[in-house]
């Protein structure tokens, strides 16, 4: 049980109705107070004959729910959706019929609460991560939503125990991964430390129990160092005449635990640390006791942080310095005011109680809210569910790094960020045709990791496009969920004008074009396949999942059901290979095609066209179903580089690699890769990955080597295609 529990009370869970009336009564008006009695009855009665896993009426939950909310002052919308966030899951209540009792706003929050259980999912995970996608969803369009669910999940996580173990974990694991470090975000302190320590407690209970007590022991020993240091500190201020309070604090256990596991330390190391925090008036004043507290004990050097001047991405203000204590202990010691205070423990929730005019809570709103359009945008990029929640969750975890754009702005980025990350945080479209950037007006690479106080200034080249190599080095999930949607469009417009090929060609065996094709026929064929355009069956074809002949027999197929195809057949032509196809048209890196080579294609479901050469081993062998083979052609006059492997065996001289890769070079030929065996000491193999514009160039190469007096024999080498690998063992995974 948390210290938050121990407080409440076993009687916590049968927090009643008058209580919580009782509470609105402070700070909301009659006519409010009363609505909100009226959802409760609307909601006891919709739950009636409904019990909780503890035996309990189901109604004390919402109750629970809305007092949490109550704790936060929120509106009384707010609180009724609380009251009734169950209803449309759990009982015959439609949200129509919320909407007409209470309205059109408490109605979209309770839906956007709403688990979506008229839908079949093939995995809890899928099931999980599409409603938490419709929550975020709800709550771009009202943040409330958010707080809601937050107040939904805290009180189950109070009433955890009744649960199954492994239930316990899961519903904890998820609380870690995802609610709390939302709380975290919107700046809910309160929520957030609560939901952790609640959720160490379920995953890790044998830990937290002998952290637990670990802090209870040493708990007795800080507090007469703990008195003197508080009575110092005010001594002093009074001297200076600056007012304020003086809190110490403890870290709460979650805390305490993710520090030992993440820095490695003992918790003798993290524990001797005594925390105070200082509340005053005024910002001003708030630098005045920072100077005092410097005068009074020494600030250990690079520990200081303003994020009063650089407010955290939650909206968090305070001054932060740790300072040399009596005794050799450090002291770590906040000072913020009363407002940063109250923001700091409710979060966005302080919008819906104190004036919204005031700038912290405008600042504060206007960063969740770039927060929200951040989710929108991101969930409208993610290809799925479970993607968009593994960006949600990336984007959960910053640490900040406040880099300067070259006018001054300060951005922040998570840790690790990349010039990248950066592009993107900037702009889409500079994210999307960024090629370079001047980091402190050096130039720097694409992956060169930031690090606070630096400038950057990103270049960018029209035409340009995102890499997949990104995606090894971005830490964002603004740059990840770009990059991702680029690929996935660009691959989807390749796989259409390859698969419109294909179909073109197989349709000339039936000596037809597209002007041939009835669209009954097509709109007919698009059922069967469960497919919503033309567009969509022509990826599938140019993808490989659907063969082109098959498609083109059934859209010739005779109106009479038949099955005769009509036309004269003749032989189907080769499919033209521009070398241009991008990401649904691959070159085997069995046997390295360049064009001049006689060249084979096979259809492998979801990746395209591989290609290879006729005299592939792969090929020879038959290692693929027949109907997999597709021929295919270069097209005549290609440009291109295409890349080759050659094997030098050459005298063990010094110099002899410069010689051969100087050579190469003057061929016109740029070396992708190099690496080098070692024979019998006096030879060695020299192994090249050059890119060459056809076999002629690459001709023209070799023989430039051959010439050198050092080379002994020069050959075109075979790699190995871990392509051609998956399809002949799918269930294999290659090395």
């Amino acid at each position: 049980m948390t210290s938050r529990q121990e407080e409440l009370g076993e009687d916590e869970s049968r927090f009643l109705i008058s209580d919580l009336c009782g509470m609105l009564e402070t700070y909301l008006e009659k006519e409010q107070v009363q609505e909100v009695y009226r959802a409760y009855l609307f909601g006891a009665e919709a739950h009636e004959g409904q019990h909780r896993m503890s035996g309990e009426p189901y109604i004390y939950h919402p109750i629970a729910a809305a007092r949490i909310l109550a704790e936060l002052r929120l509106d009384h919308k707010s609180i009724i959706a609380a009251i009734l966030h169950d209803v449309i899951e759990d009982t015959q209540i439609a949200k129509e019929q919320i909407a007409t009792e209470f309205g059109a706003d408490v109605a979209e929050l309770v839906d956007g609460v709403s688990k979506l259980t008229q839908i079949e999912f093939e995995s809890h995970a899928e099931a999980q991560a599409e409603n938490f996608r419709k929550m975020i969803l709800a709550m771009v369009r009202d943040i409330r939503v958010i707080l809601v669910k937050l107040a939904d999940r805290l009180h189950n996580m109070r009433t955890l125990g009744v649960m199954r173990s492994d239930k316990r974990r899961r519903i904890a694991r998820e609380t870690l991964d995802i609610y709390a470090p939302i709380a975290n975000r919107l700046g809910i302190n309160a929520v957030r430390v609560e939901l952790e320590d609640l959720g160490f407690a379920a995953l890790y209970p044998l830990r937290y129990k002998v952290l637990k007590q670990a802090v209870k022991r040493a708990r007795g020993h800080r507090k007469e160092v703990l008195n003197k240091i508080e009575t110092a500190i005010k001594r002093r201020m009074h001297q200076e005449k600056l007012a304020g309070r003086i809190l110490s604090r403890e870290k709460h256990l979650y805390s305490l635990y993710r520090k030992i596991r993440d820095k490695t330390l003992s918790f003798e190391e993290i524990y001797d640390v005594y925390a105070f925090r200082i509340i005053v008036d005024e910002v001003d004043t708030c630098y005045r006791v920072l100077g005092v507290m410097h005068n009074l004990f020494k600030p250990v050097p690079g520990k200081f942080k303003d994020y009063i001047a650089i407010p955290k991405a939650n909206g968090y203000q305070s001054l932060h310095t740790i300072l040399f204590g009596p005794y050799g202990v450090p002291i770590e010691v906040q000072i913020r005011t009363e407002e940063m205070d109250r923001v700091a423990e409710a979060g966005v929730a302080a919008h819906w109680v104190y004036k919204s005019g005031e700038d912290s809570l405008d600042q504060m709103h206007a960063g969740a809210r770039e927060w929200l359009r951040e989710l929108l945008e991101m969930q409208k990029r993610a290809g799925n569910s479970l993607e968009f929640l593994e960006n949600v969750k990336i984007d959960l975890f910053p640490d900040a790094v406040y880099v300067f754009t070259p006018a001054g702005e300060i951005m922040k980025l998570p840790h690790g960020a990349t010039v990248v990350d950066f592009a993107y945080a900037v702009h889409t479209d500079i994210g999307n045709t960024c090629v370079a950037a001047r980091v402190d007006r050096q130039l720097v690479s694409l992956r060169t990791r930031l690090h606070s106080g630096q400038t950057v200034e990103v270049v960018t080249a029209e035409g340009a496009h995102p890499s997949p190599a990104w995606l090894g080095f971005v830490v964002s999930a603004k740059a990840r969920s770009n990059i991702r949607h680029y690929q996935k469009s660009l691959k989807r417009g390749e796989a259409a004008e390859l698969g419109q090929r294909m179909l073109n060609r197989a349709l000339g065996v039936f000596d037809h074009g597209n002007n041939g094709i009835v669209e009954e026929r097509m709109r007919a064929l698009l059922r069967e396949y469960h497919l919503d355009t033309e567009e969509d069956l022509l990826v599938e074809i140019g993808m490989g999942r659907r063969p082109p002949v098959l498609v083109a027999r059934a859209l010739m197929q005779a109106d009479d059901g038949s099955g005769d195809a009509g036309g004269e057949v003749r032989a189907m032509r080769p499919l033209i290979i521009k070398g241009t196809e991008g990401m649904v048209t691959r070159f085997s890196k069995c046997c390295r095609p360049i064009p001049g080579d006689p060249v084979v294609g096979i259809i492998t479901a979801g990746r395209g066209v591989m290609i290879h050469t006729q005299t592939c081993r792969n090929i020879t062998e038959r290692k693929f179903p027949s109907d997999n083979f597709l021929d295919v052609q270069w097209e005549p006059g290609i440009e291109g580089e295409f890349p080759v492997e050659i094997s030098v065996v050459v005298e063990d001289r010094r110099g002899v690699l410069a010689t051969v890769a100087t050579e190469i070079g003057d061929a016109d030929s740029n070396i992708e890769n190099v690496g080098i065996e070692e024979r019998d000491g006096l030879t060695n193999v020299l192994r090249f990955l050059i890119s060459v514009h056809n076999r002629q160039h690459l001709a023209s190469v070799m023989r430039r080597v051959r010439n050198i007096p050092a080379v002994i024999r020069i050959s075109r080498t075979k790699g190995r295609c871990l392509y051609c690998q998956l399809i002949r063992e799918p269930d294999k995974e290659p090395p």
